[in-house]
Protein backbone atom coordinates (compact mmCIF):
# COMPACT_ATOMS: atom_id res chain seq x y z
CA UNK A 1 0.00 0.00 0.00
CA UNK A 2 1.22 3.50 -0.81
CA UNK A 3 0.36 6.61 1.17
CA UNK A 4 0.14 9.93 -0.68
CA UNK A 5 2.32 12.80 0.43
CA UNK A 6 1.02 15.83 2.28
CA UNK A 7 2.63 18.88 3.90
CA UNK A 8 2.73 18.36 7.67
CA UNK A 9 4.36 20.62 10.19
CA UNK A 10 6.86 17.86 10.87
CA UNK A 11 7.05 14.12 11.52
CA UNK A 12 4.64 12.62 14.04
CA UNK A 13 3.56 9.19 15.26
CA UNK A 14 0.30 9.34 13.31
CA UNK A 15 1.22 6.62 10.82
CA UNK A 16 2.77 4.47 13.54
CA UNK A 17 -0.42 4.70 15.63
CA UNK A 18 -2.56 3.78 12.64
CA UNK A 19 -0.46 0.63 12.33
CA UNK A 20 -0.91 -0.24 16.02
CA UNK A 21 1.93 1.56 17.81
CA UNK A 22 2.89 1.25 20.63
CA UNK A 23 1.17 -2.11 21.17
CA UNK A 24 2.74 -3.33 17.94
CA UNK A 25 6.33 -3.06 16.82
CA UNK A 26 6.49 -0.52 13.99
CA UNK A 27 9.76 0.00 12.14
CA UNK A 28 10.73 3.00 10.05
CA UNK A 29 13.06 2.47 7.09
CA UNK A 30 14.96 4.93 4.93
CA UNK A 31 18.06 5.09 2.75
CA UNK A 32 20.88 7.47 1.92
CA UNK A 33 22.98 7.53 -1.22
CA UNK A 34 20.76 6.61 -4.16
CA UNK A 35 22.09 9.42 -6.35
CA UNK A 36 25.87 9.67 -5.82
CA UNK A 37 28.41 8.53 -8.38
CA UNK A 38 30.53 6.84 -5.72
CA UNK A 39 30.13 4.87 -2.53
CA UNK A 40 27.51 2.44 -1.27
CA UNK A 41 23.84 2.99 -0.67
CA UNK A 42 23.00 2.78 3.05
CA UNK A 43 19.68 1.82 4.65
CA UNK A 44 18.57 1.97 8.25
CA UNK A 45 15.64 0.43 10.12
CA UNK A 46 14.53 1.83 13.47
CA UNK A 47 12.08 0.64 16.13
CA UNK A 48 11.48 3.60 18.43
CA UNK A 49 10.94 3.11 22.15
CA UNK A 50 7.63 4.88 22.88
CA UNK A 51 9.00 6.03 26.23
CA UNK A 52 12.31 7.38 24.95
CA UNK A 53 11.86 9.09 21.60
CA UNK A 54 14.62 11.68 21.06
CA UNK A 55 13.51 15.29 20.67
CA UNK A 56 14.06 17.01 17.34
CA UNK A 57 13.67 14.06 14.96
CA UNK A 58 13.11 15.25 11.41
CA UNK A 59 14.00 14.56 7.80
CA UNK A 60 17.81 14.33 7.90
CA UNK A 61 18.08 16.80 5.01
CA UNK A 62 16.47 19.49 7.18
CA UNK A 63 19.01 19.09 10.01
CA UNK A 64 22.52 20.43 10.38
CA UNK A 65 25.39 17.96 10.42
CA UNK A 66 25.96 18.64 14.11
CA UNK A 67 22.29 18.01 14.92
CA UNK A 68 22.30 14.79 12.91
CA UNK A 69 25.37 13.55 14.78
CA UNK A 70 23.75 14.30 18.14
CA UNK A 71 20.51 12.59 17.17
CA UNK A 72 22.40 9.62 15.73
CA UNK A 73 23.85 8.88 19.16
CA UNK A 74 20.49 9.42 20.88
CA UNK A 75 18.64 7.14 18.47
CA UNK A 76 21.25 4.40 18.84
CA UNK A 77 21.09 4.66 22.65
CA UNK A 78 17.29 4.58 22.89
CA UNK A 79 16.05 2.41 20.01
CA UNK A 80 16.40 -0.95 18.35
CA UNK A 81 18.05 -0.32 15.00
CA UNK A 82 20.05 -1.83 12.18
CA UNK A 83 22.13 -0.31 9.40
CA UNK A 84 22.95 -2.10 6.14
CA UNK A 85 25.17 -1.31 3.16
CA UNK A 86 24.60 -1.97 -0.51
CA UNK A 87 28.04 -2.17 -2.09
CA UNK A 88 28.99 -0.57 -5.40
CA UNK A 89 29.28 -4.05 -6.95
CA UNK A 90 25.68 -4.81 -5.96
CA UNK A 91 24.48 -1.47 -7.34
CA UNK A 92 26.20 -2.13 -10.67
CA UNK A 93 24.85 -5.69 -10.82
CA UNK A 94 21.23 -5.06 -9.84
CA UNK A 95 20.79 -1.31 -10.59
CA UNK A 96 20.36 1.30 -7.88
CA UNK A 97 16.62 0.74 -7.42
CA UNK A 98 16.85 -2.97 -6.72
CA UNK A 99 20.07 -2.62 -4.74
CA UNK A 100 18.36 -0.07 -2.50
CA UNK A 101 15.39 -2.37 -1.87
CA UNK A 102 17.75 -5.26 -1.09
CA UNK A 103 19.67 -3.07 1.33
CA UNK A 104 16.46 -1.98 3.05
CA UNK A 105 15.47 -5.64 3.33
CA UNK A 106 18.78 -6.49 4.99
CA UNK A 107 18.36 -3.65 7.47
CA UNK A 108 14.91 -4.87 8.53
CA UNK A 109 16.11 -8.47 8.75
CA UNK A 110 19.03 -7.38 10.94
CA UNK A 111 16.71 -5.99 13.63
CA UNK A 112 16.60 -8.08 16.82
CA UNK A 113 13.03 -9.14 16.03
CA UNK A 114 10.65 -9.00 13.10
CA UNK A 115 8.46 -5.88 13.17
CA UNK A 116 4.68 -6.15 13.02
CA UNK A 117 4.61 -3.43 10.37
CA UNK A 118 7.20 -1.43 8.41
CA UNK A 119 6.93 2.14 7.16
CA UNK A 120 9.26 2.74 4.21
CA UNK A 121 10.16 6.14 2.81
CA UNK A 122 9.38 6.44 -0.90
CA UNK A 123 7.18 4.74 -3.48
CA UNK A 124 8.32 1.14 -3.09
CA UNK A 125 8.77 -1.46 -0.37
CA UNK A 126 11.20 -4.36 -0.22
CA UNK A 127 9.92 -7.93 -0.04
CA UNK A 128 9.59 -8.59 3.68
CA UNK A 129 8.14 -11.26 5.94
CA UNK A 130 5.81 -8.67 7.48
CA UNK A 131 3.42 -5.99 6.18
CA UNK A 132 5.14 -2.95 4.67
CA UNK A 133 3.80 0.45 3.65
CA UNK A 134 5.41 2.92 1.25
CA UNK A 135 5.14 6.52 2.43
CA UNK A 136 6.00 9.29 -0.03
CA UNK A 137 7.83 12.02 1.88
CA UNK A 138 7.91 9.70 4.86
CA UNK A 139 11.01 11.20 6.45
CA UNK A 140 9.00 14.38 6.98
CA UNK A 141 5.85 12.58 8.16
CA UNK A 142 6.85 9.66 10.36
CA UNK A 143 9.13 9.91 13.39
CA UNK A 144 10.30 6.33 12.83
CA UNK A 145 11.27 7.02 9.23
CA UNK A 146 12.89 10.31 10.24
CA UNK A 147 15.03 8.43 12.76
CA UNK A 148 16.02 5.93 10.06
CA UNK A 149 16.89 8.76 7.67
CA UNK A 150 19.27 10.22 10.26
CA UNK A 151 21.02 6.91 10.90
CA UNK A 152 21.41 6.19 7.18
CA UNK A 153 22.68 9.68 6.37
CA UNK A 154 25.20 9.88 9.21
CA UNK A 155 26.47 6.34 8.64
CA UNK A 156 27.01 7.01 4.96
CA UNK A 157 28.63 10.41 5.52
CA UNK A 158 31.09 8.85 7.97
CA UNK A 159 31.95 6.16 5.45
CA UNK A 160 32.50 8.73 2.70
CA UNK A 161 34.84 10.70 4.97
CA UNK A 162 36.92 7.54 5.41
CA UNK A 163 36.92 6.93 1.65
CA UNK A 164 37.94 10.54 1.04
CA UNK A 165 41.00 10.03 3.23
CA UNK A 166 41.91 6.92 1.25
CA UNK A 167 41.20 8.49 -2.15
CA UNK A 168 41.94 12.21 -1.98
CA UNK A 169 41.22 14.48 -4.90
CA UNK A 170 37.54 13.78 -5.51
CA UNK A 171 36.22 15.98 -2.72
CA UNK A 172 34.13 13.25 -1.12
CA UNK A 173 34.40 14.90 2.30
CA UNK A 174 32.36 17.76 0.81
CA UNK A 175 30.23 16.19 -1.93
CA UNK A 176 29.72 12.74 -0.34
CA UNK A 177 30.14 11.16 -3.77
CA UNK A 178 27.49 13.21 -5.55
CA UNK A 179 28.20 14.38 -9.09
CA UNK A 180 29.24 17.95 -8.40
CA UNK A 181 31.25 19.92 -10.93
CA UNK A 182 34.41 19.46 -8.84
CA UNK A 183 33.83 15.71 -8.55
CA UNK A 184 33.30 15.36 -12.31
CA UNK A 185 36.43 17.42 -13.02
CA UNK A 186 38.42 15.13 -10.73
CA UNK A 187 37.01 12.10 -12.54
CA UNK A 188 38.23 13.47 -15.85
CA UNK A 189 41.69 14.13 -14.41
CA UNK A 190 42.15 11.10 -12.16
CA UNK A 191 39.77 8.50 -13.56
CA UNK A 192 37.33 6.37 -11.56
CA UNK A 193 38.23 4.50 -8.36
CA UNK A 194 36.96 1.09 -7.29
CA UNK A 195 34.30 2.97 -5.33
CA UNK A 196 32.72 4.61 -8.37
CA UNK A 197 29.47 3.18 -9.75
CA UNK A 198 30.35 1.91 -13.20
CA UNK A 199 26.71 1.51 -14.21
CA UNK A 200 26.08 5.24 -13.77
CA UNK A 201 26.24 7.24 -17.00
CA UNK A 202 29.09 9.70 -16.11
CA UNK A 203 31.36 6.83 -15.05
CA UNK A 204 30.34 4.60 -17.95
CA UNK A 205 31.11 7.43 -20.37
CA UNK A 206 34.65 7.84 -18.99
CA UNK A 207 35.30 4.10 -19.12
CA UNK A 208 33.84 3.66 -22.62
CA UNK A 209 34.00 7.07 -24.33
CA UNK A 210 33.12 5.68 -27.76
CA UNK A 211 30.11 3.60 -26.67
Amino acid sequence: MQVAAREPDGPTLELEKKAGFPAKRIAGVDEAGRGPLAGPVVAAAVLLDPGAIPDGLNDSKKLSAAKREKLFDEICASSHYAIALGAVEEIDRLNIHHATLQTMKRAVEALPFLPDHVLVDGKFTPALACPAEAVIGGDGRSLSIAAASILAKVARDRLMLDLDAAHPGYGWARNMGYGTAAHKSALEALGPTIHHRRSFAPIRKILSPDS
